[in-house]
């Protein structure tokens, strides 16, 4: 990259890092200076060690719990505009707060819209996020948005296994346009599931619309949190003849029992991006990584070329 024609830095909060180091290794560039300083009451405050004065600022920083996160990547964005930088990108591959984004019922608040407040209120120029909960939310900033997709790495992926009789599923009804978009691309027949739920986080009952008698399901997910939906569904699906039963997801959030009832569960594998680390053992969890795809949206943003190029729109 040319930095008489575009300067750029990138710059990393604490729990991305690895994913940021990874980004500059595909830009040929280094990880920016940046020291976050801890207090003993929890409170931390953010220093960039080097000039950033007339750069354009990339911060890689996913939302993912807890909320230590957000708050590193505000200050991160409050210390670049101090700093005078020419602009400030949030690179954010998973942005949480996102299943909070309407009213679903009363005196509740859309966790979704604030984030993005607090986002635009502390100075970003533009954001550069990857397969949000619903894509409504990009209508939610004020700042251009970069929604980038993880079929990009995920579709040649399902492509390399060479599955014969294969089919797209998805474990909820609210997944059906993602799945659907998968399905048109492989020219491969989409089932659905039909879920209900007994309250926030526990699957009551799973329905399963469609044909998986000796097939092998794929089910395509944006996240996988306490893994109850996707492996009640991969035993439903068992149970109804399916061959083989895999899973991906875009986001690995993997919290409380997700592991073991991974683990424990008729899914032949389930694979995630690398948006967020996954920290436990677990031999059906597999990540591919979103490194090049976000280093080449960076290029792109950098030097106003189309995103467009750089993945596959679905």
């Amino acid at each position: 990259m040319n930095e008489i024609i575009r300067p750029f830095k990138v710059f990393s909060g604490t729990k991305t890092k690895y994913l940021a180091e990874k980004i500059c290794q595909q830009l040929e560039c280094p990880l920016g200076n940046l020291v976050i300083t801890h207090f003993a009451d929890g409170e931390f405050s953010v220093s960039f060690e080097e000039s950033i004065r007339g750069k354009d600022v990339f911060l890689v920083q996913s939302t993912f719990p807890n909320s230590d996160n957000l708050m590193e990547l505000l200050l991160m964005i409050d210390a670049a505009k101090r700093a005078s930088a020419r602009s400030i990108i949030a690179v954010c591959p998973y942005f949480g707060w996102a299943r909070q984004d309407r009213k679903d019922k009363p005196r509740v608040s859309i966790g979704a819209k604030l984030v993005a407040d607090l986002l635009s209120v502390a100075g970003i120029n533009r954001l550069i996020t990857m397969d949000l909960h619903a894509d409504q939310i990009q209508g939610f900033f004020d700042v251009p948005v970069d929604h980038l997709y993880a079929s990009k790495v995920m579709l040649p992926y399902i492509e390399s296994l060479h599955l014969d009789n294969l089919v797209i599923a998805t474990p909820d009804v609210g997944g059906s346009k993602r799945a659907n978009t998968y399905a048109k691309y492989l020219q491969v027949p989409l089932v659905l599931c039909n879920k209900t739920r007994a309250r926030a986080n526990v699957v009551e009952n799973i329905q399963i619309i469609g044909d998986v008698k000796d097939k092998n399901v794929v089910l395509v997910d944006d996240m996988v949190d306490t893994a109850g939906t996707i492996t009640r569904a991969a035993d439903e699906m068992i149970k109804a003849g399916a061959k083989s039963v895999r899973a991906i997801a875009s986001h690995c959030v993997m919290s409380g029992p997700a592991t073991e009832r991974v683990s424990n569960s008729a899914l032949t594998e389930i694979v995630f991006t690398d948006s967020i680390p996954y920290q436990h053992e677990c031999e059906k969890v597999k990540q591919l990584s979103i490194a090049n795809m976000i280093a080449n949206a960076i290029i792109a943003v950098s030097t106003n070329q189309s995103l467009s190029a750089t993945q596959y729109i679905i």
